[in-house]
């Protein structure tokens, strides 16, 4: 016995969940919440250390869901800037305590197991927060389709991601409907990039055709109605294996949304996540001088201030289960493997189809959020930790303050009185890229503390980052626990073709 009644006691803070804001004190004892308290309460307790919020916020650690790191080349320029060192330390300097990374299969790979295989060696003892994957489904032949109980059953691994744009990852409709077939009898989550990659291709022919190669015509090469088409089909496919549950990831545009809420209305288990570059970015960013706007290419696009305010609405009224980062890092400043390996002689100013595509995100997602006054702070949980974690086989360990069942991650945040003057500059993140498409926002808090498993990992004002990238801990996860999803899916029975 170490002759402490619990390891770490914060006092003097307003807990939010995602259904309630009280003021408890916290004890935790061997990794877990183990008491909420009166506040006060605890204050003089035997504790290896007492830590006084001060009245500051303390939300449950953020839950991350859609994050790159370290992927193997898949679309010909650029590779990632960001590690599973960097990228994770990173996350616990923003609040973030767990991330769902991916691990990719390419076209060439036939298994998914040795692409898992592939990924843990990749994140083994380089992690500073908990992690976990999702396949990324490159290759669903009758080899990947075989493994997915082995995923389930022995790995841990209960969701996937597909693509319908992208020549290196684009499924066809008859391969994507086989993934949903086979992931429904797994009980397995399977996300969806919703773009229609034909189109895409025949526009950007179009663009080029006309010598139009900055960055802004990304957005041009992806307007709307790619995304809402391909959201529509995803939705019909989804519907016809006997409404198999999908998400729809990084959504940007209103008519997509709208989309999604009416099956959302018609009782389909289908839901959606959107990314902080669409709430905060818009397609104006594309369009800065020179190359400067490639540090806002990705996809979708940013769009109009009008669809901004569009996807805002669907946060709020819960039609976006998740927001997530979509941290997807390449450095600007280098033309060996990062944004600027697309520019030469005859492109001064690069080919925006050739831009590697993806920004930074992972350590700016829930300082952005919380300043944003524009979600109630229980919707600001809701969306950042505990919906992921619901949704993603990890709750409640995860995303919640249950005692004697939840893990000890949580942020203390700034109280009011000593709020922070912040203006985000890209030598103040954790990360290995060189920029932040958010330079020079105001933010008004930022995580005080990050705690994973009951021990300080950042302590912003004594020290930074003082965890290690060993303490990391691979999450295997159950299946989803969101709506009653699989409980659906089991009321339905076997899929039958016959019956369509």
């Amino acid at each position: 016995m170490d002759g402490f009644d619990y390891d770490v006691v914060i006092t003097n803070g307003i807990c939010v969940t995602a259904a309630d804001i009280a003021a408890y004190d916290i004890a935790i004892k061997q990794e877990k919440i183990v008491l909420l308290a009166p506040s006060g309460s605890l204050a003089r307790v035997n504790a290896r250390q007492i830590i006084d919020a001060d009245g500051g916020y303390v939300t449950p650690g953020g839950v991350d869901c859609h994050v790159h790191l370290e992927e193997p080349a898949m679309f010909g320029r650029g590779t990632s800037s960001d590690t599973y060192e960097t990228g994770t330390r990173s996350a616990i300097a923003g609040g973030c305590t767990a991330i769902v990374a991916f691990a990719p299969q390419t076209k060439q790979e036939p298994s998914l197991l040795k692409a898992l295989e592939a990924t843990h060696a990749r994140a083994r003892g380089n992690s500073y927060c908990d992690y976990g994957f999702h396949l990324l489904v490159g290759n669903p032949g009758e080899q990947a389709l075989s493994e997915f109980a082995a995923l389930t059953e022995h790995e841990g691994v209960t969701s996937l991601k597909i693509y319908m744009t992208y020549a290196a990852l684009q499924l066809r409709d008859d391969q994507i409907l086989s993934v949903l077939l086979e992931a429904r009898r797994n009980r397995i989550f399977t996300m969806v990039h919703a773009e229609n990659g034909d189109v895409l291709n025949w526009l950007t022919d179009q663009l080029e055709a006309k010598k139009l190669f900055s960055p802004k015509y990304h957005s041009h090469s992806r307007p709307p109605v790619l995304e809402a088409e391909a959201t529509n089909r995803a939705i019909a496919l989804s519907s016809l294996i006997s409404n198999t549950p999908i998400l729809l990831v990084h959504v940007s545009d209103p008519g997509a949304t709208l989309r999604i809420r009416e099956a959302q209305s018609n009782g389909q288990p289908i839901f959606a996540e959107t990314c902080p570059q669409y709430l905060f970015l818009t397609r104006d960013d594309l369009d800065k001088p020179g190359f400067e706007g490639a540090k806002c290419v990705c996809s979708p696009p940013p769009r109009d201030k009008a669809s901004q305010e569009v996807i805002w609405t669907g946060v709020r009224n819960g039609t976006f289960a998740v927001v997530s980062s979509d941290h997807c890092p390449f450095n600007y400043d280098d033309a060996e493997r990062g944004k600027k390996t697309c520019i030469d002689d005859e492109h001064p100013v690069g080919r925006f189809k050739e831009i590697p595509n993806g920004i930074p995100g992972i350590e700016t997602r829930l300082p952005l959020l919380f300043s944003s006054g524009k979600l109630p702070l229980t919707k600001f949980v809701e969306v950042t930790s505990t919906n992921p974690a619901k949704l993603y086989g990890l709750y409640p360990s995860k995303g919640s303050m249950i005692p004697g069942v939840s893990d000890a991650d949580l942020v203390i945040w700034y109280p009011d009185s000593k709020l922070p003057n912040i203006t985000l500059t890209n030598s103040m993140l954790h990360h290995a890229t060189d920029y932040t498409p958010y330079e020079g926002r105001k933010i008004a808090n930022w995580p005080r503390y990050t705690i994973l498993r009951g021990r300080v990992v950042w302590d912003r004002d004594n020290g930074g980052v003082l965890g290690e990238k060993s303490f990391g801990r691979f999450l295997k996860r159950g299946p989803s626990s969101l709506d009653r999803m699989w409980e659906t899916v089991d009321e339905q029975g076997e899929f039958d073709v016959t019956k369509l």
